[in-house]
């Protein structure tokens, strides 16, 4: 079994043992607050994304009614068609509107905070929800089985070589975080999860010490050891986790009452975290029941029942979030997107549903978005199948592109994203501009010629210091000392020797008065 694969199937190596705050554990093990020893945490540019994953697959045509469809929607939607009447008019907009549950986010609308994306979906839709889920995350063809995710591959390459060297003075705070107790496969990386979870740890952390315990030797004993060493990466940044959130407040009334909408919970301590002075990049949330096949609404009454009540939750909880980003002043730097597995059936059923379809709408929020609609309708044939689709207008690749270039600022999605997928225009121009980031590669760190035939020279910047470097295999694991000693103020260059090294990739790490930066290096 794949390292990768059965970790994720464990769901151990991102558990917390227990602090509460609003009912999510996050543990404090470390035994010095990171927050104080590395000050201000830095980002890939100084943005946050917050992902909200709606689980089950959601109905896009009740959340997003595409009014000039009506006559053909009426006839395929009998029981479940939102009416004409109650659908929310958006500003500027005609043909389209909202689900009525979702009055909040038509405001967001109109206040220009709003981007939509039409019918987002693959081709050749998987309507299995685990296989298409998976498809979403780790950016895969439907006939591809990927193991790392689309966001871990990211991360992966923005900051090579975690979590060795990590967390240092370009990277204090955690990568990635995800409210829930186990790590998506978005987060997976090509060798560890690029990312921790906030959730209930019970009885996880009985297997960490100071030391990775020995493990038989066997297969088994193999992939323990490996769930080991990744509990004693990632329990360094419970304790920044804990002081941010304790140093942190959430700014907005608007919150609904805890323990009436989990989402908005979730969001609250995302919004406290990033209010605390946490800039991980990356967080995801999540909110399901979106597997309407029976009572998506009530007999008679389209506007109330499982699926408004899901709406209104999304409605309500995002609309309290970006307030809170408000009122913290980081409006600029704060965007959060919906993302579900597939659309729902242009037909309804006999049980007051929708059947797994394909297409559906993406929203992102924030004021970073060019407001509006992305693409047209989806056009509704006057006959078909029971179970026809919505088709996909959007590849969902093309949002991650956007995402990636246009919101976090890196360049090449294509290598990410294993093709070329053009970008839409969700964000304003120059979203991703580069703020002043003075920890990211603040030593100047960097080796030639990489790749290594026989030597290589490391040339770094520093004040009066004293310095280590280390040479480090793929796993993470000592080679040797490059050097060590105090240097005075300047640019040095050390060489490295191969001295018979095998072909592969290592890592070296430069340790600054034992703040650390971890280099990729390949050898030939």
């Amino acid at each position: 079994m794949k390292r990768r694969k059965f970790l994720r199937t464990a769901g151990l190596a991102t558990a917390m043992a227990p602090f509460a705050y609003n009912g999510f554990s996050i543990n404090p093990m470390s035994p010095k607050s990171l927050f104080q020893k590395l000050g201000a945490s830095v980002n890939i540019n100084g943005k946050i994304m917050v992902f909200i994953e709606l689980n089950g697959g959601n109905d896009g045509i009740n959340t997003l009614p595409p009014i000039d469809q009506y006559s053909k929607l009426s006839v395929h939607r009998p029981r479940v068609l939102i009416p004409e009447n109650q659908v929310l008019p958006l500003s500027g907009v005609s043909g389209t509107g909202l689900h009525p549950a979702m009055s909040e986010v038509r405001e967001m609308f109109d206040d220009g905070m709003v981007s939509v994306v039409q019918t987002v979906g693959y081709p050749n839709q998987d309507y299995s929800h685990f296989r298409s889920m998976d498809i979403w995350m780790t950016g895969a063809d439907s006939d591809e089985v990927l193991y790392d995710g689309w966001l871990g591959r990211m991360l992966d390459q923005e900051y090579p070589g975690y979590p060795t060297g990590y967390p240092n003075l370009d990277a204090p705070d955690p990568l990635a975080i995800n409210v829930g107790t186990v790590a998506p496969l978005s987060l997976m990386g090509p060798a560890f999860p690029m990312g921790i979870s906030v959730g209930n740890p019970e009885e996880v952390y009985n297997l960490i010490n100071d030391f990775i315990e020995p493990a038989p030797n066997s297969p088994y004993g193999e992939e323990l050891t490996y769930i080991r060493q990744v509990m004693q990466y990632t329990k360094v940044y419970f304790d920044v986790i804990k002081e941010a959130a304790q140093m942190g407040a959430n700014l907005s009334s608007l919150y609904p009452a805890e323990g009436e909408n989990n989402l908005a919970d979730q969001l609250k301590v995302v919004a406290r975290l990033i209010n605390g002075g946490l800039e991980t990049p990356v967080y995801l949330v999540s909110i399901g029941g979106f597997d309407t096949h029976s009572e998506q609404v009530e007999a008679g009454t389209p506007t109330v029942g499982l699926h408004a009540e899901l709406l209104q939750k999304i409605s309500k909880a995002v609309y309290a979030f970006m307030d809170d980003i408000q009122l913290m002043g980081k409006s600029d730097a704060v965007c959060a997107m919906t993302y579900s597995e597939f659309g729902r059936t242009i037909a309804d059923n006999l049980s007051f549903g929708t059947d797994h379809g394909a297409g559906a709408p993406l929203f992102v929020f924030g004021k970073g978005v060019n407001p509006g609609i992305i693409g047209a309708n989806p056009n509704i044939p006057l006959t078909l199948d029971v179970s026809a689709d919505v088709p996909m207008q959007h590849d969902f690749r093309q949002v991650y592109a956007s995402v990636i270039q246009d919101w976090f600022g890196v360049p090449n999605s294509d290598d990410l994203l294993f093709g070329n997928f053009s970008t839409l225009p969700i964000f304003k121009a120059g979203s991703s501009g580069t703020k002043d980031r003075p920890g990211r590669n603040v030593f100047g760190v960097g080796n030639f010629p990489n790749p290594v035939h026989a030597a290589s020279t490391i040339t770094f910047s520093i004040p009066s210091a004293n310095v280590v470097i280390t040479l480090l295999d793929g796993q993470g694991r000592t080679i040797r000392k490059i050097a060590e000693g105090q240097y005075p103020a300047g640019t040095h260059k050390v060489v490295f020797q191969r001295d018979g090294l095998p072909a592969g990739t290592y890592y070296y790490m430069l340790k600054v008065n034992g703040l650390g930066v971890t280099k990729k290096m390949l050898i030939l």
